[in-house]
């Protein structure tokens, strides 16, 4: 049977580029993301902060999932899709625009910048710059957005509309956003590339990673302790992480991991959920791993991974030396 599973991650954050760093926790004094440092200049000078990080975060998933290597794509791009989580990614550009119009109108406004104004622009412009011509689609639907968008790319999968999908969560911290949520924002982010499994079998031969983590039940509900239950209902908890914004709802004893410190996360929060879960299973951990989203009167949603059985095949050998370069 054909299921779906995460081969890739990619961590964007001050200080943190790996899965496990999450777990850890913010790190003091870091440095912001400098984007050019990780995926050079061209192609940044005229985008957004948060689609400069949602390239970066695209890059370093695609890379780990084997879809990437120094000379470019290794697949065809028409079966890979985007699916981009950002609540806030151009809210600057709007505002900034809006500013500029009651000002100047309309001639004011500069025609490298209005393109960012799309509220699709990281999407768009990531399958530009990696050939990805499958499903592409924006999520901004407030805080469960993040596990939305990964449960919209797992059923792209299960349809049958492409192989694999990357799924990015990114949120760039400046004054609008600032001044939007209250406070900090993470000016950050994590991608992941999830993928049918059978497409993992047919391309062996071209280094596409292993699983990392099965993509297990996918819950939307009205109420965060019903999301919550259900997914234990469905999963046995035995040996859990759970990733949630209540601890109330988390059992005595259980594994946390709040992913607190980063600012507000907003649309970034559910795939920094998803890069932390797949950081728990590189740890050796094989229970499975609980991640919810929602908060007082607002929807919530809630996702399982699953550990991979029988244990991953080894990767390929080229794209193994790749990692380690």
């Amino acid at each position: 049977m054909t299921g779906t599973a995460i081969t890739g991650t990619g961590v964007v954050l001050p200080g943190v580029n790996d899965p496990a760093g999450l777990l850890r926790g913010p790190v003091a004094g870091a440095e912001p993301v400098r984007p050019a440092d990780l995926i050079g200049r061209k192609g940044l000078r005229f985008s957004d902060r948060a689609t400069q990080l949602g390239l970066c975060a695209a890059a370093a998933a695609l890379t780990d999932a084997g879809l990437l290597g120094q000379d470019g794509p290794r697949l065809p791009g028409d079966r890979v899709g985007v699916v981009v989580s950002s609540n806030l990614g151009n809210a600057d550009t709007v505002c900034r625009a809006v500013e500029t119009i009651a000002r100047e109108t309309t001639g004011g406004l500069s025609p490298m910048d209005t393109p960012n104004a799309s509220s699709n622009i990281i999407a768009s412009e990531t399958a530009i710059r990696f050939g990805l011509r499958g499903p592409n689609l924006t999520v901004c639907n407030g805080i469960t957005s993040g596990l939305d968008a990964l449960r919209w790319a797992g059923l792209t999968l299960r349809s049958g509309r492409a192989d694999h999908m990357l799924v990015i969560g990114v949120e760039p911290d400046n004054e609008i956003t600032r001044r939007l949520t209250g406070g900090p924002v993470v000016d950050g982010g994590a991608a992941v590339v999830v993928s049918r499994t059978d497409a993992v079998d047919r391309t062996d031969a071209v280094g596409v990673a292993a699983p990392r983590l099965l993509l297990g039940p996918s819950v939307r509900t009205g109420k965060l302790p019903d999301a919550a239950a259900r997914l234990t209902g469905a999963v046995p908890d035995e040996g859990a992480l759970w990733l949630c914004p209540d601890p109330a709802l988390v059992p005595s004893g259980a594994a946390t991991a709040g992913l607190s410190g980063w600012g507000e996360c907003s649309g970034a929060l559910g795939l920094l959920q998803c890069a932390a879960a797949v950081g728990w299973a590189d740890s050796g951990r094989t229970g499975p791993v609980y991640a919810l989203l929602g908060g007082a009167g607002t929807e919530a949603t809630g996702t399982a991974f699953l550990p991979v059985e029988p244990p991953a095949r080894p990767a390929d050998p080229a794209l193994a030396a790749e990692r380690a370069a």
